[in-house]
């Protein structure tokens, strides 16, 4: 914070991060993010876009790990963003995520009951979201194959079968439980279900 802080030019945007994060926007990165990522590398704090009537406007957090790709979260309090929201706000919320897909960001929003009583679920939602943008950050040492399976993992919100998984390599079932297995071996993969037979898999949280 205290680098973007220096370094930011923008005025407004300055004025916002001088205020320090919001509440919901801290406990996001402290009991979701970086448990699931280990870094804050390519995030953004109150990231300023423009809005239809080039007025502005700020997203809690925006991801751009480089290239077109752009991502926005926003921590959604229950309060401000649902029990207490007007037919004013409501409509400009949805201007709002219009606006931003419109303008090709991937829109993410969180509750922030679900960080506080799901995060172990939220995490996997990052990491889902994370794996829209990159397709790096696996281990060296494993094969495409496998190496693929991670990045398979990565992009769904749900656990998989070892038939899900032949399907998307396009190999056999057997050899789908050997990867299966071995990366589960390696910590990288956790069993979603099945003890004496695993039945699912998951990307492994930490």
């Amino acid at each position: 914070m205290q680098r973007t802080v220096a370094e930011e030019q923008n005025h407004r945007r300055r004025e916002l991060l001088n205020k320090g994060l919001g509440h919901g926007t801290v406990e996001f990165l402290r009991s979701v993010w970086f448990p699931a990522i280990r870094n804050f590398d390519h995030l953004h704090p109150e990231w300023e876009v423009l809005d239809f009537n080039n007025g502005y406007r700020y997203l809690d957090l925006a991801y751009m790990p480089g290239g077109n790709v752009k991502g926005g979260i926003e921590i959604q309090g229950y309060g401000t963003h649902a029990r207490d929201l007007d037919v004013r706000r409501f409509k400009d919320l949805c201007w709002r995520h219009c606006l931003l897909a419109l303008d090709d960001w991937i829109f993410l929003p969180v509750a922030y009951p679900s960080i506080t009583d799901e995060p172990k679920r939220c995490q996997q939602l990052v990491l889902s979201f994370i794996g829209k943008f990159i397709a790096t950050d696996v281990p060296k040492h494993l094969t495409w194959l496998e190496s693929e399976t991670v990045r398979y993992a990565r992009r769904l919100l749900r656990p998989f079968t070892a038939s899900d998984l032949a399907a998307h390599l396009q190999i056999t079932d057997q050899h789908a439980r050997r990867i299966l297995h071995k990366l589960v071996d390696l910590q990288l993969l956790a069993v979603a279900s099945g003890k004496q037979r695993y039945r699912t898999y998951a990307l492994r949280t930490q």
